[in-house]
This record gives C-alpha cells, structure tokens and sequence, in this order.
C-alpha cells in the first residue's frame, strides 16, 4: 500500500495555499473580464442583493474550468521557484530524490483537477450557463428603457432611431422623445415628436410597446404614380396619447435555447445532438437524391408515368426528349419549354431552401463537435500547464510574484493564440475540428515534455550567459576584456619575464604579418575543402592570456589600465566556418550560404590583423612601463 511520505505532505503543503490563492486571483480576473461585458444590464437596474448574488454565483460556476489550468500553473511556477530560491530543492536533490518523485504528489492532485475540470464542464457548467443566460434575460428585460441613452439617437430597434432628452430612472417616463421610422423606402419616412412617453415590454417578451403623450405624427405615404415629377403624398398627424409597438433586439438571442446552445450540454447530450443532426442531413440528402434519380419531365404528349411504365417493360429503352420535342407543333414546344423551366425553376427553390438548412445543421453541428472535445482538451491542459510550470520554475529558480507572472502570461498567451486559432478554424470550416481544437495540446505537450526532461536532468537551459556568448560568436561580436584589481594578491607577478615574453610576442606578431596576408582574400577552395589549421594564432593567443593573467596579480593601476586594452582575440573564425571538415563542404554547396560564410571569415581576418597591430602597440607600452616597475 502506497503512503505519503514526509516530502509529499510538504509538497502539498507548499503547493496547495499558492494554488487557493492563485485560483481566487484568476477566477477573479476572468469575473471581471466577463463583469465588464454586460456592465450595462447590471447598473441601474435596481437589481435586489439576491439577484446579484445569484448572477455572480452562476458566472464563478461557468468560468472555474478556465481559471483552473492558469491557476496550476502559476501555483506550479511560484512553488519550485520558492524552494529553488532557497536552496531547499538543491538540498532535495542531494539528498538522490530526483525532481519527479519529489513531485509525484503534486502530479496526482493536478490529475484529480483535471477530473474536476471535466465534471465542472460537463455537469455544473452547462446548467450554470442556462441558469445565467436565463437570469440575464430576465435582468434585461426587467427595464427596457433603461436600454435608451439619453441625448443620441439609438438605433438598436430595427428600421427606427430613437431620441430621448431626459429619462426619469425612478417612474420610467421618457421625455422630449423623437422617432424616426422606415419602413419600405425613404419615400416611406415618418417624424414622431412627443412631450413625453413611456416603453414597456409586452406580454411575449418579444415586443415593446411604447406609449407617447402630446404629440405630432409627419409622414410621407408613397406614391402609386410612375415618373420622376410626381409628388409624394403626405400625411400630419396630432395626438394626446398613442401607442407603438416596436420590434425590440436586446442583444440576446431568445431563441438560443438549450437545445440550441452547445455549452449548455454535456458531453453526453452533445453525442445525442450530433447524431441526430447528421441523421438528418443524410436524410435530406438521401431524399434529395432518390427525387433527382426518379424525376422525369413530362410533356402533353406523354406523361411521366407512362413513360416509366414503357422503360420498365422494355417496350421502350430510353427516352429520347429530342425526337419526341421535334415532333410535336409549335404551340405544344412553347408549352414544353414554359413546363421544364417552370419545373427546373421549381427544383432550383428547392435545393437552395435544402442548401441552406443543411448549411446551418452542418455549422450548428460543428460548434457541438467543437464543444465536446474542448470538454477533454481544456481538462487536459492542467496536467500540461502543471508540468510546464513545475519544470520551468525547477529550472529558473526564482519565486514571488515577478518572474512567474511573467512566465505564466507568455505561456498562457501562447496557449490561448493556438487555442483560439484552432477554434476559429475549425468553426469556419477549414481545418478539421480534431486538428483545430488538437493545436494547442499538440504544441504544448512536447513543451512540457521537455522543459521535464530538461529540468530532471538539471539541464540550464535557461542559461542567459551561455544564449549571450552563443549569438555574440555566431554575430561575430566583439568580447570586452575587463581585469580589475584584486583585493588579495598572493604572489606578485614576475615583471622581467613578462616583459621578456611581450617582447617575442611582439617580433612573433611581425613574422606571422609578413608571411600571412590578412589582407588578401584566401582562396575558397582553400577555405572549404583543403583546411590547414591556424596554429600559430592560436599559440599566440594562448601566451598572450598566459601574461595577462599572470600581469592581473599587479596592483600598478597604469599595468590593469593597459591590460584592458588587449582585444581578446578569435582563434579560428578567420580560417573557416565550422570546424568539422563535411559542414564547410555542405556550405560550399549551398551557393549562397557558402557566400555569406566567405564573407564573414574574411570580416574576421581583417578584425585579427587590427588585433595584432594593437598588441604590437599595446605591448611597447607595457614593455616600457614593466621595465620601470622591474
């Protein structure tokens, strides 16, 4: 039997305050994401304490899926990186637990997160979201009026703008109300002003009805007559009191019910859905095609039935439709072309109206695909951001709030990238919806598998220093030389000698000028396919650090100033491009990568020749001054 050891319990410990804190942090963020969305049905709605709570208690439901995989991952980060930090995950490792045994605790809770996520999203998600869009409904149309702005004119009532001067929040009334109406045209055009009116739902939800008080009524009423010089009638109307029903879009789709709505449903339900639309797309299809299959034009002459009955006995082996069209009079040919381009008219309707409704079934089919599998992928994402962030908080090292929250922003900034890529994709159709909602775990799960492997193995692989140097050689930049003054100096340098061997450095620099001409371009075929090592810089580069560092024991400020001087020079950049021989013939090849290589080499030869001519100058000062100390 399998018990928690001391290390699991401390694991958990240390993990699970930063996780409640850090699920709180995200759910909290995603609230006031979603808060900020339909601001505007909640302020001065005079909603009760009740109603709130009710609506924010649905919203945390439906959102705890997403802000459980950010949550394990920022938690994860600032874990390792606290016990990197201190030095206790160096102590855990010494002491032959590698990273992940020490972790396996963590592991199976980010396990029975997952597990949660998925029952979150399968069973209190969907009734969360139905009973929230149901409250928002009620919400919006518990004060319609409160929809109109003051001062604008509104246009979110279809084919009308509405102008208000002042609302009075407490009664409801509307006052200094203008409308402007359209219905077919602009010859159809009509002006309502009024003192003061008032908007009310109707009984069905679905209408307002809008009660205005001492007003006028302009329209025009179109005109029956043709030609451009005829005038439009028109019409004046004054009232006491009137009543308009208007069409009202609130901006939420009444008819989005659950049936309708994939994120209403579990996994189950959506299975159900799915089949039962593709049953009916292929029965529409099926019928489209057993009707096109048996479909016969008729004519006066014969009818479609009798012209079965003759193919099916055999009296008759086709039907040919030209010699039957040629032998009939001209008035029954009139009446045979009218009939098939009625006919073909008729079939035309018919497969738009099919085309339609089997493009809607098709795109309604696949947000419910889409919906399933996002049900496992999104529950799989935090077992992939916990190893994501485990390892790379093992690796980096550094706790608190600062790094982390960097690292879990560009993290969760990719995933959502791929993740909302895929959707739309896969939603318009042009991607499959298991390749488009598979993106994000497909690019994320080699990640993790690496940054694991990476961080078990005590890779640094975020080694900034080593990245730096890396570009500095591919670049070609330059490395600056930096000698200070040491506090402690155990043994003084040997002046005479040193400035013994600047000396023959010096003549050495001025027979390797005279025999290689830095300044020439070597010849390529040299270059990459006959190699002859350089060694003569290399040696004198190597007794050069040797004095250098044997010179850094010195406490004569003018000795380190000169010291700082001397370039550190490149060895082997100005002879070819990779030390192994088969990469400089691969480089060859590829013509203009061969080029760019060339010309980089010969960049590095004129920087050597500069280089040997400011040591030669470089040594004559230090000669001079060593010979002074000595």
């Amino acid at each position: 039997m399998l018990r928690p050891r001391r290390l699991d319990i401390f694991m958990l410990k240390q993990f699970m305050l930063l996780f409640i804190g850090a699920f709180c942090i995200c759910l909290f963020v995603l609230m006031m994401q979603f808060v900020w969305r339909f601001i505007d049905d909640l302020i001065g709605k005079g909603l009760s304490m009740e109603v709130l709570a009710q609506f924010f208690w649905y919203m945390a439901l439906m959102l705890v899926p997403q802000a459980l995989p950010l949550a394990i991952l920022l938690a994860s980060l600032i874990t390792m990186g606290n016990l990197g930090e201190s030095m206790e995950l160096t102590a855990i490792k010494a002491a032959g637990i590698p990273l992940v045994k020490c972790i396996r605790s963590l592991i199976v809770f980010s396990v029975v997160i997952a597990g949660l996520s998925f029952v979150f999203q399968n069973d209190i998600g969907p009734r969360a979201n139905s009973r929230l869009r149901q409250l928002m409904m009620a919400m919006r149309q518990k004060s319609p009026e409160l929809e109109i702005p003051e001062g604008i004119f509104y246009n979110g009532i279809p084919n009308c703008n509405l102008y208000v001067q002042k609302k009075d929040m407490e009664t409801g009334m509307l006052y200094g109300v203008m409308i402007y109406r359209i219905t077919n045209s602009f010859d159809d055009a009509a002006i309502i002003l009024a003192d003061s009116g008032m908007l009310q739902s109707t009984a069905d939800k679905e209408h307002l009805k809008l009660s205005l008080y001492s007003g006028e009524w302009f329209e025009n009423l179109r005109s029956q007559e043709t030609g451009g010089q005829a005038e439009i009638p028109y019409r004046r109307e004054s009232f006491v009191e009137k009543v308009i029903i208007l069409n009202f879009d609130d901006g939420l789709n009444i008819t989005n019910t659950d049936a309708q709505d994939a994120s209403a449903n579990s996994v189950l339900k959506l299975t159900e859905r799915i089949d039962s639309m593709q049953h009916i797309t292929d029965s529409m299809g099926q019928s489209l095609a057993a009707e096109m299959k048996t479909h016969v034009f008729t004519t006066p002459t014969m009818s479609r039935h009798d012209s079965l009955r003759l193919v099916a006995k055999g009296e008759q082996a086709s039907i040919d439709l030209d010699t039957i069209y040629s032998k009939l009079p001209i008035e029954k040919q009139r009446d045979v072309l009218q009939l098939a381009s009625t006919d073909i008219e008729r079939v035309k309707m018919d497969m738009e109206f099919r085309g339609y409704i089997s493009k809607d079934m098709h795109e309604l089919k696949r947000e419910f695909a889409i919906e399933r599998i996002n049900k496992f992928t999104l529950s799989f994402t935090v077992i992939i951001f916990f190893f994501i962030g485990a390892s790379l908080g093992a690796i980096i090292r550094k706790g608190g709030l600062g790094v982390p929250i960097i690292i879990s922003v560009l993290v969760y900034i990719l995933f959502f990238i791929l993740d909302n890529t895929g959707f739309k994709m896969a939603r318009q159709g042009t991607w499959t919806i298991a390749f488009g909602k598979g993106l994000s775990p497909c690019v994320l799960t080699p990640l993790a598998i690496f940054v694991t492997y990476k961080a078990n193995k005590d890779s640094m692989v975020f080694n900034m220093d080593a990245y730096r140097n890396f570009f500095m050689h591919l670049l070609g930049l330059r490395f600056k030389r930096h000698v200070a003054s040491k506090e402690v100096i155990i043994n003084d340098p040997d002046y005479k000698r040193d400035a013994q061997r600047l000396s023959t450095l010096s003549q050495q620099i001025e027979r390797y000028s005279e025999e290689h001409h830095l300044m020439h371009l070597p010849n390529p075929v040299n270059v990459f396919f006959k190699y002859v090592p350089d060694n003569e810089v290399e040696r004198m580069a190597t007794d050069l650090e040797d004095i250098i560092d044997d010179l850094s024991n010195t406490r004569d400020r003018y000795v380190l100033s000169y010291l700082n001087r001397y370039p550190v020079v490149s060895e082997k950049a100005h002879t070819r491009p990779f030390d192994r021989k088969w990469l400089n013939i691969v480089a060859a090849i590829i013509l203009p990568v061969g080029i760019a290589l060339y010309i980089r080499m010969c960049r590095f030869r004129l920087r050597l020749y500069r280089d040997l001519r400011q040591i030669t100058s470089v040594n004559e000062q230090m000669i001079g001054r060593l010979n002074d100390i000595s």
